[in-house]
């Protein structure tokens, strides 16, 4: 029988969740529903607590405070190094700072959300738990495979087409990966479309314009490539 904490199932206990906050009651809140879940949990003060202690344990998703103390922009800063060094890190933004430049700043250094206090500790546990599932699929997977004459390492976030390496955004991968295991007979929706990129607003038209440049990234290898095939209405199938 699956491991259960609370009824949640056991995979939660193999995560762990920094958190990056100079408030110690929010911090202790947080790390309180989280462990609740089920979650490992490591909390950092300040930016340099996080550079030390997030260097011994690698966690597999980061909430972080934009203002880390005397740091107007620690967390940014955090992000930055956090991400150069695991790109696929899921990265969650929580800060009091709620005008647009932030927002957009955060995103554009990689997050995949931006929240603004205050949330609810439950909304804050379903989010990391989004993210996690979100993730999941690209990181059960350590070798390369190959579908026809398309190779994916999932590992490295990159791909190959009859020999030729394709050069995909992170973004465009994770698209692609989402096409090619759909988990649906019909193929990937829209939605699932969407998830994949972890980007917080998304349209149909987003995804189609990832999608038109996938095509367009394969065709410049072949130009006769047609396996990304549209579903009316619904949104996008791979046809080995």
């Amino acid at each position: 029988m699956e491991n259960t904490v609370s009824g949640w199932p056991g995979w939660f206990m193999s995560h762990t969740v920094a958190i990056v906050e100079d408030d110690p009651d929010q911090r202790a809140s947080c790390a309180e529903a989280l462990e609740r879940r089920g979650y490992r949990v490591v909390t950092c003060a300040g930016l340099d607590e996080a550079r030390t202690r997030l260097a011994e344990t690698v966690p597999e998703l980061a909430i972080l405070d934009i203002m880390l103390g005397e740091e107007h922009d620690g967390g940014f800063t955090l992000c930055r190094e956090l991400l150069s060094g695991s790109p696929d890190l899921p990265v969650l933004f929580l800060s009091s700072r709620s005008d647009d430049i932030d927002r957009i700043s955060g995103l554009r250094l990689g997050a995949c959300d931006y929240q603004v206090k205050p949330v609810s500790l439950e909304f804050l546990v379903e989010k990391v738990t989004a993210l996690l599932r979100m993730r999941a699929p690209l990181v059960e997977a350590s070798s390369p495979r190959h579908l026809g004459a398309l190779e994916l390492d999932v590992e490295r976030c990159s791909a190959a087409w009859r020999g030729s390496p394709l050069r995909l955004t992170l973004t465009e991968f994770r698209v692609l990966h989402a096409i090619v295991e759909p988990g649906h007979a019909r193929g990937a929706s829209y939605d699932r479309l969407a998830a994949a990129t972890r980007q917080t607003v998304v349209t149909n038209n987003t995804v189609n314009t990832h999608v038109r440049n996938l095509r367009h990234k394969f065709r410049d290898i072949d130009p006769d490539f047609a396996s990304i095939a549209s579903v009316y209405g619904f949104g996008y199938r791979w046809e080995a």
